[in-house]
């Protein structure tokens, strides 16, 4: 694939990809060690916000009129994580997920309504294949009615919803204030934001138990390493649906190294027999779909 390997958004959201997959894993590692989901994020979250700052040192504007450009956009970044967590607290995981996947179609959506970017039909192919791909990966056996199904996906729609305009807005605003001033100081709000999350704790951060805290934080700096690149990539670059359908690869990494690493962190998610099947369904769709972005 010449053209892959000439450009930049493609190279950068597929490394963005494997860094989340190896940072999800670690840190679901953490979960089962009792951290718990909402002192996940507020950790996650202060560590993205330190990781941006560097990107200062890139310069750009500061547009004193338009403080509530970077403002918004951190805070579709808390409320699209809000949103998942809740999801995924509340409902079902193996409906959740799918959900979230049409990120990809609605970022192809709002790139074209909003920022009037004429995308080829091969994008729409392969956001649709990407997001298909999506539910293959995910999929789980069978076991009884999905919990409060409803409410799950409200839930994922609304962060799936959130999620892309945030890509949307780093694309059409960031060009203008530059990426170092427009990414530090709109991911510097959301984790300002964050400390909303604190009466969410079922516990203070000093109760985490001391084994849990090299995966906490291991996980989160890759977490947070990755959406450097990825945002960085489309405040650079624009591309956002491109990126995305690039950066869905996330599902068939994370499924990768399960396989290659799942007993090192003793995950119990290794698949077999018809799910499987399904796996290896989803990951030829969303190797169908990056082929495409990148032919």
């Amino acid at each position: 694939m010449p053209v892959l390997l000439q450009s930049p958004p493609v190279q950068l959201s597929l490394l963005a990809a494997f860094l989340y997959a190896a940072g999800a894993l670690i840190i679901k590692r953490s979960a089962e060690l009792g951290v718990g989901v909402w002192r996940t994020a507020f950790v996650a979250n202060l560590l993205c916000a330190l990781l941006f700052l560097p990107l200062l040192a890139l310069g750009g504007e500061v547009h004193a009129g338009l403080w509530w450009q970077p403002m918004l956009t951190g805070a579709c970044f808390v409320a699209g994580q809000w949103l998942t967590f809740i999801a995924f607290e509340r409902g079902d995981v193996s409906v959740a997920t799918p959900v979230l996947g049409i990120k990809i179609l609605l970022v192809a959506v709002l790139v074209t309504a909003i920022g009037g970017e004429r995308l080829p039909p091969r994008i729409w192919a392969a956001a649709g294949l990407a997001t298909l791909g999506i539910a293959l990966l995910n999929r789980r056996p069978a076991a009884g009615v999905p919990h409060d199904i409803g409410r799950t996906v409200l839930t994922a729609g609304a962060a799936a919803t959130v999620f892309a305009v945030f890509d949307v807005l780093v694309q059409l605003w960031a060009p203008r204030w530059g990426i170092g001033r427009f990414l530090p100081l709109s991911l510097g709000c959301a984790g300002l934001m964050s400390f909303a999350l604190v009466p969410r704790f079922r516990a203070p951060l000093s109760a985490i138990d001391r084994r849990a805290w090299p995966w906490l934080i291991g996980g989160a700096l890759l977490i947070g390493v990755q959406s450097v690149i990825f945002v960085s990539t489309i405040a650079r670059w624009g591309q956002a649906a491109t990126s995305n359908v690039v950066y869905s690869s996330r599902g068939l990494w994370t499924i990768v190294l399960v396989w290659l690493a799942g007993g090192l962190l003793a995950s119990r998610e290794q698949a077999a027999g018809r799910l499987l099947v399904w796996r290896l369904a989803g990951a030829a769709l969303m190797m169908s779909a990056v082929a495409l972005v990148a032919a």
